[in-house]
């Protein structure tokens, strides 16, 4: 049976506190006092307290510390896609291979003996991508299978998982390499929207791997499924912008994954023997995402400790999120048996993994 054996993970820099993330919002936005107490009102209840980036200007006091954004408060010419392609081309290769090396770290299985490797990103895309460019830092064999799993969001994780489930299956001697890669931050929009004050208050930096095979160490994986919430469409949609990649994220997000989470339970009673499971692994999208999708189910709060835990150091890092929530997963060894896995994302998309750890 298919197992993810190991989890490496890896962030940018240093934490920057939310407070200092909302002084830049509150500048670049060009808000006054009155609509800048509503956004740091909003950061407070974000459920974050910290988050990373590869851009160092969200934690800088004045406009002339700016490095990547113009030097005013105008923030123009505002930077293209272009630029902040350049960005992700350069350091994306750079954390993908120290969240490889944390997972790889005391494991007795070398780069060299890797035969496939998924590569999942929503925030930046390159040819040749990140994944040659981690092989040949790597020394990994160049018969190395690659593949790539793009612009799929938040859930994308779950995707690559499914896809690393039917190689072991097809070829049992496979030994797969996930990595989730996501420079959130380098999307910043100014324009002073709903979706945008959302967006922003948000999203991080960060990337994880994942070693999956065959071998019986770490997380069983033993079903998953998929469902689309169709009007949810366009309450979360991802599409690329002159300046930068543009988020739809509705306040109404929250209230439809409940509903539709409602409408599913019998399925998951069925398939996945919902009322037996005491672990959640929940993608922690926002503090009200983990709440309602916690009151759909009327699980025990302490189920989503692992998830707000991360969401409070690191934001919501899109696809790579869950994969931080199930490292530490594997870490607490007071935990054991069955957890269901959810992730959500543009569609509105649900995708669920059911793992099992002894």
């Amino acid at each position: 049976m298919p197992f993810i054996n190991r989890i490496g993970r890896a962030n940018p820099g240093s934490p920057v506190a939310q407070e200092s993330i909302a002084k830049f919002m509150k500048i670049a936005h060009g808000l006054d006092a009155l609509e800048g107490r509503k956004l740091d009102f909003l950061y407070r209840k974000s459920g974050i307290q910290s988050r990373y980036s590869v851009l160092e200007d969200f934690e800088q006091d004045s406009v002339e510390d700016f490095s990547f954004f113009p030097k005013n408060e105008t923030l123009e010419p505002f930077p293209g896609t272009k630029a902040r392609m350049d960005v992700f081309a350069k350091e994306a290769p750079k954390i993908s291979l120290e969240a490889v090396q944390n997972c790889l770290k005391d494991s007795e299985v070398q780069p060299s003996e890797i035969t496939h490797m998924i590569l999942v990103s929503c925030t930046g895309m390159l040819a040749p991508g990140v994944e040659m460019q981690l092989m040949e830092a790597l020394g990994m064999n160049p018969a190395t299978e690659r593949y790539c799993i793009h612009f799929m969001g938040c859930y994308a994780a779950f995707s690559g998982i499914k896809l690393a489930d039917k190689i072991l299956r097809a070829e049992p001697d496979a030994k797969v390499l996930l990595v989730a890669v996501e420079l959130c931050t380098l999307h910043f929009q100014k324009a002073y929207t709903e979706d945008n004050l959302l967006a922003n208050s948000l999203f991080g930096d960060g990337a994880a791997a994942a070693l999956l095979s065959n071998q019986a160490e770490g997380f069983e994986i033993k079903d998953y499924s998929c469902a689309i919430l169709s009007q949810g469409a366009k309450d979360m949609a991802w599409s690329i912008g002159d300046f930068g990649f543009e988020m739809s994220l509705s306040k109404y997000v929250p209230g439809i994954l409940n509903e539709g989470v409602e409408q599913l339970k019998a399925e998951f009673e069925n398939r996945f023997k919902l009322s037996k499971i005491r672990n959640f692994a929940v993608h922690p999208g926002g503090k009200q995402i983990l709440e309602k999708v916690q009151e759909a189910f009327g699980f025990d709060p302490k189920c989503n400790q692992h998830a707000m835990g991360i969401l409070r150091q690191f934001g919501n890092m899109s696809s790579v999120t869950i994969l931080f929530v199930l490292h530490a997963m594997l870490s607490d060894q007071s935990l054991s048996g069955d957890i269901l896995s959810m992730g959500f994302g543009p569609g509105l998309t649900l995708e669920t993994l059911l793992l099992a750890k002894s």
